[in-house]
Protein backbone atom coordinates (compact mmCIF):
# COMPACT_ATOMS: atom_id res chain seq x y z
CA UNK A 1 0.00 0.00 0.00
CA UNK A 2 1.28 3.44 -0.91
CA UNK A 3 2.60 5.48 1.99
CA UNK A 4 1.18 8.99 2.13
CA UNK A 5 3.41 11.80 3.34
CA UNK A 6 2.42 15.45 3.46
CA UNK A 7 5.63 17.41 3.95
CA UNK A 8 6.29 21.09 4.64
CA UNK A 9 7.22 21.36 0.96
CA UNK A 10 3.82 20.01 -0.10
CA UNK A 11 2.05 22.41 2.27
CA UNK A 12 4.09 25.31 0.89
CA UNK A 13 3.16 24.37 -2.67
CA UNK A 14 -0.52 24.26 -1.65
CA UNK A 15 -0.15 27.76 -0.18
CA UNK A 16 1.17 28.94 -3.54
CA UNK A 17 -1.68 27.18 -5.36
CA UNK A 18 -4.29 28.86 -3.15
CA UNK A 19 -2.72 32.27 -3.88
CA UNK A 20 -2.94 31.51 -7.63
CA UNK A 21 -6.61 30.56 -7.29
CA UNK A 22 -7.31 33.84 -5.48
CA UNK A 23 -5.63 35.74 -8.32
CA UNK A 24 -7.86 33.88 -10.79
CA UNK A 25 -11.00 35.00 -8.99
CA UNK A 26 -11.80 32.28 -6.44
CA UNK A 27 -13.10 34.20 -3.42
CA UNK A 28 -15.00 31.61 -1.37
CA UNK A 29 -12.91 31.08 1.78
CA UNK A 30 -14.38 27.64 2.48
CA UNK A 31 -13.38 26.48 -1.02
CA UNK A 32 -9.85 27.89 -0.62
CA UNK A 33 -9.49 26.28 2.82
CA UNK A 34 -10.55 22.90 1.42
CA UNK A 35 -7.98 23.15 -1.41
CA UNK A 36 -5.44 24.10 1.27
CA UNK A 37 -6.32 21.09 3.43
CA UNK A 38 -6.65 18.30 0.83
CA UNK A 39 -3.22 17.01 -0.32
CA UNK A 40 -3.61 16.77 -4.10
CA UNK A 41 -0.45 14.69 -4.50
CA UNK A 42 -2.21 11.82 -2.68
CA UNK A 43 -4.51 11.46 -5.69
CA UNK A 44 -1.77 11.16 -8.29
CA UNK A 45 0.86 8.61 -9.15
CA UNK A 46 4.03 9.29 -7.16
CA UNK A 47 5.79 10.14 -10.45
CA UNK A 48 3.76 13.40 -10.45
CA UNK A 49 4.76 14.34 -6.90
CA UNK A 50 6.98 17.29 -7.86
CA UNK A 51 4.35 18.84 -10.15
CA UNK A 52 1.15 17.85 -8.32
CA UNK A 53 0.41 21.45 -7.31
CA UNK A 54 0.70 22.98 -10.75
CA UNK A 55 -2.66 24.38 -11.81
CA UNK A 56 -3.33 21.87 -14.55
CA UNK A 57 -5.06 18.55 -15.20
CA UNK A 58 -3.16 15.26 -15.12
CA UNK A 59 -3.98 11.83 -16.56
CA UNK A 60 -5.32 9.03 -14.34
CA UNK A 61 -6.52 5.53 -15.33
CA UNK A 62 -8.84 4.69 -18.23
CA UNK A 63 -8.15 7.83 -20.25
CA UNK A 64 -9.61 10.05 -17.52
CA UNK A 65 -8.07 13.08 -15.81
CA UNK A 66 -7.81 14.70 -12.40
CA UNK A 67 -9.23 18.17 -13.03
CA UNK A 68 -7.19 21.35 -12.87
CA UNK A 69 -7.42 22.79 -9.31
CA UNK A 70 -8.90 26.01 -10.72
CA UNK A 71 -11.70 23.98 -12.35
CA UNK A 72 -12.38 22.13 -9.08
CA UNK A 73 -12.46 25.41 -7.14
CA UNK A 74 -14.59 27.16 -9.80
CA UNK A 75 -17.26 24.43 -9.90
CA UNK A 76 -17.29 24.14 -6.11
CA UNK A 77 -17.65 27.90 -5.68
CA UNK A 78 -20.62 27.94 -8.10
CA UNK A 79 -22.30 25.17 -6.07
CA UNK A 80 -22.39 27.35 -2.94
CA UNK A 81 -21.72 24.38 -0.65
CA UNK A 82 -23.00 24.57 2.90
CA UNK A 83 -22.22 22.14 5.71
CA UNK A 84 -24.39 19.01 5.62
CA UNK A 85 -25.46 19.61 2.00
CA UNK A 86 -26.35 16.33 0.29
CA UNK A 87 -24.38 16.39 -2.96
CA UNK A 88 -24.54 14.04 -5.94
CA UNK A 89 -21.30 14.01 -7.92
CA UNK A 90 -21.21 12.52 -11.42
CA UNK A 91 -17.72 11.26 -12.27
CA UNK A 92 -15.70 10.24 -9.22
CA UNK A 93 -12.41 9.92 -11.09
CA UNK A 94 -9.47 10.35 -8.69
CA UNK A 95 -11.81 11.30 -5.77
CA UNK A 96 -10.08 14.69 -5.41
CA UNK A 97 -13.24 16.70 -6.07
CA UNK A 98 -15.28 14.45 -3.76
CA UNK A 99 -12.75 14.96 -0.96
CA UNK A 100 -12.79 18.75 -1.45
CA UNK A 101 -16.60 18.69 -1.08
CA UNK A 102 -16.36 16.38 1.94
CA UNK A 103 -13.69 18.61 3.52
CA UNK A 104 -16.29 21.41 3.33
CA UNK A 105 -18.74 19.30 5.31
CA UNK A 106 -20.95 18.02 2.49
CA UNK A 107 -22.37 14.51 2.32
CA UNK A 108 -21.11 13.28 -1.04
CA UNK A 109 -22.74 10.55 -3.14
CA UNK A 110 -20.39 10.00 -6.06
CA UNK A 111 -20.88 7.83 -9.17
CA UNK A 112 -18.11 6.35 -11.33
CA UNK A 113 -18.85 4.48 -14.56
CA UNK A 114 -15.35 2.98 -14.99
CA UNK A 115 -15.16 -0.24 -12.98
CA UNK A 116 -11.35 -0.14 -12.82
CA UNK A 117 -11.37 3.36 -11.29
CA UNK A 118 -14.23 2.47 -8.94
CA UNK A 119 -12.27 -0.60 -7.69
CA UNK A 120 -9.08 1.44 -7.25
CA UNK A 121 -10.96 3.98 -5.15
CA UNK A 122 -12.23 1.24 -2.83
CA UNK A 123 -8.63 0.64 -1.69
CA UNK A 124 -7.68 4.34 -1.50
CA UNK A 125 -6.77 4.59 2.18
CA UNK A 126 -6.96 8.41 2.43
CA UNK A 127 -10.74 8.28 1.99
CA UNK A 128 -11.05 6.83 5.51
CA UNK A 129 -10.72 10.47 6.60
CA UNK A 130 -14.10 11.16 4.97
CA UNK A 131 -16.90 8.86 6.15
CA UNK A 132 -19.22 11.42 4.52
CA UNK A 133 -18.32 10.10 1.02
CA UNK A 134 -20.29 7.19 -0.44
CA UNK A 135 -19.03 5.72 -3.74
CA UNK A 136 -21.21 4.01 -6.35
CA UNK A 137 -20.52 2.17 -9.61
CA UNK A 138 -23.13 3.24 -12.14
CA UNK A 139 -24.38 5.35 -15.02
CA UNK A 140 -24.24 9.07 -14.22
CA UNK A 141 -27.17 9.86 -16.51
CA UNK A 142 -29.36 7.71 -14.24
CA UNK A 143 -28.18 9.32 -11.01
CA UNK A 144 -29.12 7.71 -7.69
CA UNK A 145 -32.93 7.86 -7.43
CA UNK A 146 -32.89 5.76 -4.24
CA UNK A 147 -30.97 8.52 -2.42
CA UNK A 148 -32.72 11.53 -3.98
CA UNK A 149 -33.52 14.35 -3.56
CA UNK A 150 -30.14 16.10 -3.46
CA UNK A 151 -29.38 19.67 -2.37
CA UNK A 152 -26.67 20.04 -5.01
CA UNK A 153 -25.54 18.08 -8.09
CA UNK A 154 -22.09 18.40 -9.66
CA UNK A 155 -21.19 16.95 -13.06
CA UNK A 156 -17.45 16.70 -13.69
CA UNK A 157 -17.59 15.64 -17.36
CA UNK A 158 -18.77 17.30 -20.57
CA UNK A 159 -22.49 16.61 -20.76
CA UNK A 160 -24.07 16.56 -24.25
CA UNK A 161 -27.26 17.94 -22.64
CA UNK A 162 -28.64 18.53 -19.15
CA UNK A 163 -29.67 15.03 -17.95
CA UNK A 164 -33.42 15.13 -17.19
CA UNK A 165 -33.24 12.35 -14.58
CA UNK A 166 -30.75 14.40 -12.60
CA UNK A 167 -33.03 17.45 -12.66
CA UNK A 168 -35.76 15.17 -11.22
CA UNK A 169 -33.38 14.14 -8.41
CA UNK A 170 -32.55 17.76 -7.49
CA UNK A 171 -34.65 19.19 -4.69
CA UNK A 172 -36.66 22.37 -5.26
CA UNK A 173 -34.33 25.27 -4.54
CA UNK A 174 -31.30 23.07 -5.27
CA UNK A 175 -28.37 23.82 -7.59
CA UNK A 176 -26.73 21.81 -10.35
CA UNK A 177 -23.38 22.77 -11.90
CA UNK A 178 -22.70 21.14 -15.27
CA UNK A 179 -20.33 21.80 -18.20
CA UNK A 180 -22.43 21.45 -21.38
CA UNK A 181 -20.89 20.67 -24.75
CA UNK A 182 -20.24 23.43 -27.24
CA UNK A 183 -17.95 21.49 -29.56
CA UNK A 184 -14.31 21.68 -28.46
CA UNK A 185 -15.16 23.35 -25.14
CA UNK A 186 -18.00 23.37 -22.64
CA UNK A 187 -20.02 26.20 -21.17
CA UNK A 188 -20.26 25.99 -17.37
CA UNK A 189 -23.92 26.23 -16.40
CA UNK A 190 -25.59 26.59 -13.04
CA UNK A 191 -29.15 25.33 -12.91
CA UNK A 192 -31.45 26.38 -10.07
CA UNK A 193 -34.57 24.25 -9.65
CA UNK A 194 -37.10 26.99 -8.93
CA UNK A 195 -40.20 24.76 -8.78
CA UNK A 196 -40.92 21.09 -9.50
CA UNK A 197 -41.42 22.04 -13.16
CA UNK A 198 -39.23 25.09 -13.73
CA UNK A 199 -35.49 25.79 -13.68
CA UNK A 200 -33.38 28.93 -13.98
CA UNK A 201 -30.18 28.67 -16.01
CA UNK A 202 -27.03 30.80 -15.56
CA UNK A 203 -24.12 30.68 -17.99
CA UNK A 204 -20.46 31.10 -16.99
CA UNK A 205 -16.99 30.50 -18.49
CA UNK A 206 -15.77 27.94 -21.02
CA UNK A 207 -13.83 24.85 -19.89
CA UNK A 208 -12.56 21.58 -21.33
CA UNK A 209 -13.67 18.23 -19.85
CA UNK A 210 -13.58 14.59 -20.88
CA UNK A 211 -16.99 13.54 -22.29
CA UNK A 212 -19.82 12.28 -20.08
CA UNK A 213 -20.76 8.86 -21.44
CA UNK A 214 -23.82 6.68 -20.87
CA UNK A 215 -23.76 3.22 -19.33
CA UNK A 216 -21.11 1.48 -17.27
CA UNK A 217 -17.70 0.34 -18.46
CA UNK A 218 -16.75 -3.04 -17.02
Amino acid sequence: MRKFEDTYRHKGLRNQLVQQLKQKGITNEAVLNAIQNVPRHFFLDSAFDKIAYEDRAFPIAEGQTISQPYTVAYQTQLLQIEKSDKVLEIGTGSMYQACVLAEMGAWVYTIERQKKIFDQNKTFSFKIKYPNIKCFFGDGFEGLPTYAPFDKILITAAAPFIPPKLIEQLKTGGLMVVPVDEGTSQRMLRITKVTADACKEESFDLFSFVPMLTGKNL
